[in-house]
């Protein structure tokens, strides 16, 4: 009998536990929805206790959106009414025994939405983008505005800053170098307050030694040159605003009257290369031993070395490798040579020059160069962060940065770039470097959300400052 009885408990005991091993998960249930509200979207949330599989869809007259939930066990939920000016109600159907519909009415079409999941607690949630255009305007400054935006688009919301520079004020505008030299970099808010700049943005692209990619000219003197023709803004004495794409030439002519090429400014010497280093640079040239460095004052060769030469002040220095150092290596010290550099006799002309592109505008019509310039698909495809400047028809100066690839801006395309300046007046405008270099200080204060979550250092700035 106690046999018996043992074999008995064992086999409950085993039919016990094959039916906990074999036993199926619960099924995901719909326990709760709720939502929240703000100016900019709705948010719907459905309380679950397992995360279902699900399909989303607008309705073919795109007044409804339809979330499909399968496998789920039924749940019966009131209709949840808003309060609110674009959607109606919820309402949770059985449409099969193991699928559940949830079909959100809306009184007008939207934007968009966003549908995700959230795992703790578990959640599935849905934000409906309203449509809206705000905008908030202060003046900071005589002739000097500063404008935010904040606005509904089909692929989601975008952030924009604009700073509008008025001919005619107490205010200049001109590029700012980091450090004041070309090596190595600088947030854009250290370089505005560093040169008391009530305004400012990221401007040029660069390397992340600091090295300016593409042109730039400060105070009439060339501080770094294009490799290729590209989109450049230029400001002449009287503060008229150039737009065009530039090339720069220069030269350096020998005692026995033969020609060299310059193959650039401030830029590390590679092969064949003739670099010409000015004081923007740093204090030396940072070159190897492969090649042989030229210091001129006044057109006087002073000196002659091997690699990594001080630059005077008021002094140049000719960085010569391979084919080109062959050719200067008759020079000697006390040999009289003339440098020439020129971007073009109305280039030549301006006092500040930058370059970065593409044009966006050109005679107030959108005018995209991407192509004709070369950029590569980093720079011209898809919605990013974008840093602009342009000018209106009665010579207003504009800065527009835009925020990207974050929730409350999704960024804009250069062509939306293009249609935005036009929409703030632009009859003329660039791009300048964008992505996580996007910034716009104003103040003193960051304006924007950078999107790589904080300031990244750039190799300089466009800034408006006090008349002097």
């Amino acid at each position: 009998m106690k046999i018996f009885k043992r074999v008995y408990i064992l086999m409950m005991l085993i039919i016990f536990c094959s039916q906990i091993v074999w036993a199926a998960p619960a099924k995901p249930v719909l326990q709760k929805v709720r939502y929240s509200q703000s100016a900019e979207q709705v948010r719907i949330v459905f309380d679950v206790n397992e995360l279902p599989e699900y399909t989303a869809q607008l309705s073919a007259n795109q007044d409804q959106i339809i979330i499909d939930f399968t496998n789920t066990d039924s749940s019966k939920l009131p209709m949840l009414q808003l309060n609110d000016p674009i959607v109606n109600n919820v309402q949770v159907t059985q449409v099969q025994p193991d699928k559940q519909r949830v079909v959100i009415t809306l009184k007008k079409p939207i934007v968009s939405y966003k549908l995700f999941t959230l795992s703790n607690p578990k959640r599935i949630v849905i934000d409906i983008v309203k449509e809206f255009d705000r905008k908030y305007e202060e003046q900071i400054g005589t002739g000097l505005k500063y404008t935010s935006l904040y606005r509904s688009t089909k692929a989601g919301p975008i952030s924009a800053y604009v700073v509008d520079l008025a001919p005619g004020s107490n205010y200049v505008i001109k590029p700012v170098l980091s450090n004041n030299a070309i090596v190595d970099l600088e947030k854009v808010q250290a370089m505005a307050e560093r040169n008391k700049g009530i305004a400012a943005v990221n401007a040029s692209y660069f390397a992340l030694n600091g090295e300016i990619i593409g042109l730039l000219k400060m105070n009439g003197e060339i501080v770094s040159s294009p490799t290729i023709g590209r989109t450049a803004l230029g400001i002449l004495p009287d503060g008229k605003i150039l737009f065009d794409q530039i090339d720069y030439k220069g030269t350096v002519t020998l005692p026995d009257g033969a020609t060299i090429a310059i193959t650039g400014v401030n830029h590390e010497r590679g092969q064949d290369d003739l670099i010409l280093y000015n004081n923007y640079y740093d204090n030396m040239t940072g070159t190897n031993e492969y090649g042989t460095d030229y210091i001129v004052s006044q057109d006087v060769i002073t000196a002659i070395v091997h690699g990594n030469a001080v630059i005077p002040p008021g002094a140049v220095v000719l960085s010569a490798h391979g084919s080109n150092e062959k050719a200067l290596s008759s020079l000697k010290v006390g040999d009289a040579i003339k440098i020439n550099q020129t971007l073009g006799s109305v280039w030549d002309k301006t006092i500040y020059a930058i370059g970065a592109g593409p044009r966006l505008i050109k005679n107030n019509s959108v005018f995209l160069t991407s192509k004709i310039e070369e950029f590569p698909p980093d720079i011209v495809v898809g919605r990013a962060p974008r840093t602009a400047v342009g000018v209106t028809k009665d010579g207003h100066v504009l800065l527009v940065v835009v925020d990207g690839r974050q929730q409350h801006s999704m960024g804009v395309t250069l062509l939306e770039l293009a249609l935005l300046m036009q929409e703030f007046g632009a009859v003329d405008a660039m791009n300048l470097d964008g992505g996580g270099s996007s910034e716009m200080v104003v103040k003193g204060k960051i304006m924007n959300k950078p999107s790589d979550g904080r300031e990244r250092s750039v190799g300089d700035a466009l800034i408006i400052v006090p008349k002097d």
